[in-house]
């Protein structure tokens, strides 16, 4: 399990080759990016800033993993997740799953992911061409990572 809050981009086939290298055992790998979109509720997104309370943020995805770990049979798990200034078509988050089977993986990656949205302390703060927004919470998101309340 690894947590990484960087400024820096990333490289998604180094970090799936790294997540999976030497361990024969996966037959799995489910992998989630999420990327800065140029329009947001209606209006049109030059950039966003991503804050964080460092240690806290930290904690709180380690929580969401060891969750994910405790549902399903999964071998490893990475999350990085960029914070500082990022602008439309920049990768923001990397969720990876690697498991045995495809089933655990993909609903691991999935419940990590819905859980990242409404869960750990991320702070979003939109340039528009109106002024800055901060980013609410939505509900839609909400409703996603309460449907994992009801499974096991």
């Amino acid at each position: 399990m690894a947590v990484r809050i960087q400024t820096a981009d990333f490289d998604v086939s180094a970090e799936i080759a790294a997540l999976r290298r030497g361990n024969p055992k996966v037959g799995a790998v489910a992998s989630f990016v999420g990327v800065v979109r140029d329009v947001n509720d209606g209006g049109i997104v030059a950039g966003m800033t991503l804050e964080h309370y460092p240690g806290m943020t930290e904690k709180a995805i380690g929580e969401i993993i060891t969750q994910a770990r405790s549902r399903w049979n999964v071998l490893e798990v990475l999350v990085v997740h960029r914070v500082g200034q990022l602008r439309p078509m920049d990768q923001i988050v990397l969720v990876i799953v690697a498991g045995e089977h495809r089933g655990d993986a993909f609903a691991a990656c999935e419940f990590i992911m819905d859980y990242l949205k409404t869960r750990a302390p991320f702070w979003k703060k939109e340039q528009t061409g109106g002024g800055a927004r901060w980013v609410e919470a939505r509900a839609t998101d909400d409703i996603a990572a309460e449907r994992w309340r009801l499974k096991g």
